[in-house]
């Protein structure tokens, strides 16, 4: 025992050296820290407010794209992220657990409410080392409905983060015009929004704006500590752009495209809608379209066909050969040429008009009327000769692209090389052009020879400040005609429409002068042009009132399905776009039809007490609507009031010391029912908007003080939309009833 001590005494002495090393090492090392504040050069201060600093992004809203009169086309809003957390240490009380307990349980449920299959939504629940997960696409946008239902679940560890998406309220609406816009994913695993098409491409840095940021102290759960220091940059939002499109025009032109779609079933739609003087477009469309929401169509058509591609216009081309030979006075309307065929040269083979054998000895104008091709070969060849006629086709912009601020715009593909080419550019083959060039070319004839670049923004505005950063003027981009050339050529196009001659009868519009040129054009295919009565774009290009043009509307139709009679009887699925598109839009825009003359403007004087019967003739030789209220044989009040102007044809409604009785109001403006309303002492109730189709007290009823007074009002649009639908419901009746009797 006694010998073993003094080795224990040297052990305890070395180990207490040992541990002595050690703290004293340990003290240097803490002292060190202490007054250095790094460890191996790396800042300890640093390193604490990078692991409870955190950095956050502020999103920017992408700006709001609006038509022109500010109804929103396109815009931001919330959407949900999918997220599941993995972390066992988010779950603090067993009973209440945060993180997923049952990753096959919770693949199951999900799995019906995301577009993602079981076993994957499983894979991605059952990483290991994990604090959280998200699904993908499939977990991204989705919307409150959904979100909703997944939350009725109840599943431990699922759950959500706001998040933004790009919304279209208007569905298939100018959809190649204003794109979409998609989430893209960045190299460091976030997402971006990026225009693909259309406006939201063009514009993408502009509305896209600049992310902000926030830095706070927090704990180690991430959540802001309360004395915490913060640091806030704002986001700049995007800005919002406006275009010149009009959504009801708009909205017009796309019910047009769908019915004649449905009912034809063409290859192709190009229609575009402009206003002449200012070169603003109003609308644009074409078939087939897509769903910029859903994506549902995108693959059946990817490019804007009125910008990016170029066809053979066919005979709409002759407006502008018109257009040249007018100006250049060698077009006599009355010359008398033979029609059928035409040999430019002894080694090309001839040419002839579309009934193959002509008309015999015609007219020009005729020519003009019955689109003869004949007259056009002749007018560009001995007319104008080779070389003038190609210098207007320079001055009418078909070289390039108009500039119309959408992508990809192509320009047009003038073949011009050999005399067969030439005279078929005069009426509209073998050259190609675009239908937006074919609308900038037009704005001469309808804008008294100013031709105008065609434009679709109208304004960019700062989302924050509301500040107008950039606003689109009318551009004229050159003067190829004279006015006075412009207004015999449109003169001319009227009796396309008005002459018994003319191919385009079925563009007259009740009310309005219509000057235009049809269009039929051979479509190329392998070996040649395509044959069969229906291989042709047919198209119209239009302008109304013909003496003042307020729009120019172009409408081509591709290869419809035309049977029976109306096989190769292009102008009906075309009509069938213009006409509604052009009469609702002048309707719309309050553009009075052309035999009203302009009314003369009056003081209505005093009536009261005065003879109904000297006073309602007088009112009436003078031009106004005279109504009536009751059978008294003096004047008890009047609307309008003594002393107020008042237009000729305008209603003035006189209440008689008679019972009053209810008018027809029929037709009747929602201020005119007004006026009888405030006489009578009835209450008005009134549903819809536009001019009264039903009234609830009928005509001739006792108008008595409190009752009630309900009017359905209906826009002229929404009149014909009905008056199309019976008439094509009777024809079908009547088909029936053909076909029973047949049988």
């Amino acid at each position: 025992m006694n010998k073993k001590q003094p080795y224990m005494n040297a052990g305890a002495a070395i180990l207490f050296v040992i541990f002595g090393l050690l703290f004293f090492v340990l003290l240097v090392r803490y002292f060190t820290i202490q007054i250095s504040g790094e460890v191996k050069g790396q800042p300890l201060a640093a390193k604490a407010e990078q692991k409870y600093l955190r950095n956050d992004v502020l999103p920017a809203a992408r700006g709001i794209i609006y038509d022109k009169n500010g109804e929103v086309i396109a815009e931001d809003t919330a959407s949900y992220k999918l997220v599941a957390i993995l972390a066992k240490k988010m779950t603090t009380d067993p009973k209440h657990p945060k993180h997923v307990t049952n990753p096959s349980k919770t693949a199951e449920k999900l799995a019906k409410y995301i577009d993602m299959d079981e076993s994957e939504i499983y894979s991605i629940l059952s990483k290991k080392g994990k604090f959280q997960v998200e699904f993908g696409k499939a977990g991204r946008d989705i919307t409150q409905e959904t979100k909703t239902k997944i939350e009725a679940l109840k599943l431990p560890g699922i759950t959500f983060i706001r998040d933004s998406k790009r919304f279209y309220p208007n569905g298939v609406f100018a959809s190649h015009v204003v794109g979409y816009a998609d989430k893209v994913e960045q190299e460091d695993g976030t997402y971006k929004t990026i225009g693909k098409m259309g406006i939201e491409q063009t514009l993408n840095d502009q509305l896209t704006g600049k992310d902000g940021k926030i830095n706070y102290e927090s704990d180690f759960w991430g959540y802001i500590l309360p004395d915490g220091k913060e640091k806030i940059t704002p986001a700049q939002n995007g800005n919002d752009v406006y275009l010149t499109i009009d959504q009801k025009i708009q909205t017009f032109l796309e019910d047009a495209m769908t019915k004649v779609e449905k009912e034809y079933k063409p290859k192709k739609i190009i229609a575009i809608v402009a206003d002449p003087k200012t070169g603003d477009i109003l609308a644009m469309g074409q078939r087939p379209s897509f769903d910029p929401k859903t994506k549902e169509g995108i693959d059946k058509s990817w490019h804007n066909e009125a910008i990016e591609t170029s066809f053979e216009p066919g005979s709409t081309m002759k407006i502008f050969t018109l257009a040249a030979a007018v100006e250049e006075n060698v077009f006599d309307p009355n010359e008398i040429y033979q029609s059928g065929s035409y040999q430019v040269t002894d080694k090309d083979r001839p040419i002839h008009d579309h009934n193959g054998s002509g008309w015999g000895p015609i007219t020009f104008l005729e020519g003009v009327q019955r689109s003869s091709n004949v007259a056009f070969a002749k007018i560009a060849n001995e007319k104008l000769g080779f070389d003038r006629f190609r210098e207007y086709l320079t001055k009418f912009g078909f070289d390039k692209p108009t500039g119309i601020e959408l992508p990809n715009e192509t320009s047009g593909k003038i073949q011009y090389t050999y005399p067969s080419e030439k005279i078929t550019t005069a009426y509209g083959q073998g050259t190609a052009i675009t239908a937006i060039q074919q609308i900038q070319a037009a704005t001469a004839i309808a804008n008294d020879g100013k031709m105008v670049k065609p434009h679709i923004i109208d304004k960019v505005i700062d989302h924050d400040t509301k500040e107008t950063i950039q606003e689109t003027s009318t551009d004229v981009v050159g003067t190829p005609i004279s006015a006075q050339t412009a207004a015999k050529v449109r003169d001319y196009l009227e009796t396309v429409v008005t002459s018994p001659n003319g191919t385009g009868g079925r563009y007259k519009l009740d009310g309005y002068s219509v000057a235009g040129k049809t269009g039929t054009a051979n479509i190329p295919g392998p070996g040649g042009y395509l044959s069969g009565v229906n291989n042709y774009m047919f198209s119209f290009l239009g302008m109304a009132p013909k003496d003042d043009p307020k729009l120019i509307v172009y409408v081509a139709v591709q290869q419809p399905d035309l049977k029976g009679a109306d096989a190769g009887q292009g102008a009906i699925p075309v009509s069938a776009i213009f006409n509604p598109v052009m009469q609702n839009s002048l309707h719309y825009l309050n553009i009075q039809p052309s035999e009203v003359e302009k009314a003369t403007v009056n003081k209505l004087p005093d009536l009261t007490g005065k003879s109904v019967a000297n006073v309602e003739k007088q009112l009436k030789d003078q031009g106004y609507d005279v109504i009536l209220l009751g059978n008294g044989a003096r004047i008890a009040r009047q609307l309008p009031e003594a002393g107020t102007t008042i237009l000729e044809g305008e209603k003035v409604v006189l209440q008689t010391d008679g019972d009053l009785t209810a008018p027809d109001m029929t037709g009747w403006s929602l201020r005119d029912v007004m006026k009888v309303a405030n006489l009578s002492g009835v209450k008005l109730n009134s549903k819809g908007k536009g001019y009264v189709v039903q009234q609830s007290i009928s005509p001739k009823e006792l108008l008595k003080e409190g009752d009630y007074l309900i009017v359905e009002l209906k826009t002229p649009e929404e009149q014909w939309n009905e008056q199309q639908t019976t008439k094509e419901n009777a024809e079908n009746t009547s088909d029936e009833t053909e076909e029973k009797v047949q049988d």
